[in-house]
């Protein structure tokens, strides 16, 4: 069953919070035991040292429990212990627990044992439940005439051990549930986003871009949702803009192809006379050429789309101009259309690819004739303004409704008045046109008033040479 990555985080804090609270456990445990027990050796160890300096200081010749029988008395009663005087035989002088282990002797009585200062066990089986031993010598004249030892129960320590635990417990529960609001901020600031963003994510890989990813934050997750709210808005846009695409290009390729059909068609089953055969192919010739020219449009198109594709070199803008201008003298003497060159220098060396420029004022001029009234002019002007080099194409024909202004530079956009005069355009022209000069890092611009004319504007950098920098 798949989990959810909330309740993944649920299952890891309890984990973790039961790991944590037997790690704390087991190692409290056995710190609190070994501290509390060295804390009370070092404890007992100073009274039976102290015991035992009495003792030595006594002027009687032999051991007596009456010296000091007040302070061991005492030191029993306040520290719940049993302290024995005992002789150097191990024979027990004295009891200050009463006197229950008075009159016996100790059994393999051996100094040695308490080393360390302490020993914990029965003291050789003389307590039915284990104890804490201290021992400290009572001395005279050098010599070791006595020991006092004192015998702690560990369950006194083992009490102490479970007071503190029981804090020490109280304390990491109280933790561990504080700790349950880094789960909510986690549900709250993360898996409740994240699962909103999830959501759309679905949404949008079912093709429903018009759903809106709604966080309210504004973190990373916040900006994770905005961004996923603007790649749906591009995807729609592209999607749209591929429906419509296939619908221009199926548009435009079905009026030549039917034409062609219908022509050889008629040709082959006899309707058109022999007379008038060579007519009807030149009209499939022109109707090839329209498919021919919608098809490199296109593929200039998917050239344009990719990065890299400019070869730049310095050359003479006013020559192209030029160039491109008398390839158009056989449609300019049809329709009695005169170009007006003004051009601010004699050569105006700039730095761009010349084949893409050459193609941008083939199809801004081309466009200009298209639209303009016979016998009328069309004035091109170059020119420098600030560091770049200018270049203008102005016609004075139809001009361009303003709310058609915006849509010039889609992919086969057509505005109506145009498709009178343009029929076998692609719409694909200024849509090259602009692609080509944005490549270049700059941008065109239209200006228009309808029944006027057009004047389309457009920046290049000027020539390059070494000793210039350049973004390229």
């Amino acid at each position: 069953m798949k989990k959810s990555l909330f309740t993944k985080f649920i299952i890891a804090y309890i984990i973790f919070g039961v790991l944590g609270f037997a790690v704390v456990a087991l190692l409290s445990s056995r710190l609190t035991y070994r501290y509390l027990l060295q804390e009370r050796a070092n404890s007992l160890y100073s009274e039976a040292t102290l015991i035992a300096t009495t003792y030595s200081e006594t002027r009687h010749t032999s051991l007596s429990e009456e010296v000091v029988n007040e302070q061991m008395n005492a030191v029993s009663t306040f520290l719940h212990v049993d302290i024995w005087i005992v002789d150097r035989n191990g024979y027990i002088l004295s009891d200050a627990a009463g006197a229950s282990h008075k009159g016996q002797s100790i059994e393999a009585f051996d100094t040695t044992r308490t080393g360390s200062r302490y020993e914990v066990g029965t003291y050789h089986d003389m307590f039915p439940s284990d104890v804490l031993t201290v021992m400290a010598p009572v001395t005279r004249d050098y010599n070791t005439i006595g020991y006092v030892i004192i015998h702690n129960s560990v369950q006194n320590i083992l009490s102490s051990q479970y007071e503190i635990l029981n804090i020490v417990y109280v304390t990491a529960l109280i933790i561990f549930l504080l700790s349950l609001v880094i789960l909510i901020v986690f549900y709250i600031i993360v898996y409740r986003p994240l699962k909103k963003i999830t959501i759309g994510a679905t949404k949008y890989a079912a093709g429903d871009y018009a759903y809106k990813i709604e966080t309210g934050a504004l973190d990373e997750m916040g900006y994770l949702a905005e961004t996923l709210n603007f790649m749906s808005d591009e995807i729609s846009k592209a999607d749209d803009y591929q429906k419509q695409f296939i619908a221009n290009v199926s548009h435009d390729f079905r009026s030549p192809l039917t034409s062609i059909k219908g022509y050889l068609e008629a040709i082959l089953d006899g309707t058109v006379p022999k007379e008038l055969e060579e007519k009807y192919l030149r009209r499939l010739i022109s109707e090839t050429e329209r498919l021919t020219k919608l098809t490199q449009s296109m593929l200039s198109l998917g050239s344009l789309d990719k990065k890299g594709f400019l070869s730049r070199t310095n050359f003479d803008i006013n020559r192209v101009i030029r160039d491109v201008c008398a390839s158009f003298e056989m449609t300019c003497q049809k329709k009695e259309i005169v170009f007006e060159l003004t051009f601010a220098e004699k050569k105006e060396m700039v730095f761009a690819d010349y084949s893409k420029i050459q193609q941008v004022l083939y199809n801004l001029i081309d466009n200009a004739l298209k639209f303009s009234n016979p016998k009328s002019s069309i004035r091109i002007k170059t020119g420098i303004r600030g560091n770049k080099v200018f270049i203008s194409v102005k016609d004075t024909g139809i001009g361009i409704p303003k709310s058609d202004l915006g849509k010039i530079w889609d992919r086969f956009y057509k505005a109506d008045q145009s498709r009178g005069k343009d029929r076998h355009g692609t719409g694909l022209g200024l849509s090259i046109v602009k692609s080509i000069i944005n490549a270049h890092g700059e941008n065109i611009d239209c200006i228009s008033t309808e029944g006027v004319g057009t004047e389309f504007i457009f920046a290049l950098m000027p020539a390059y040479y070494p000793d210039q920098k350049t973004d390229e």
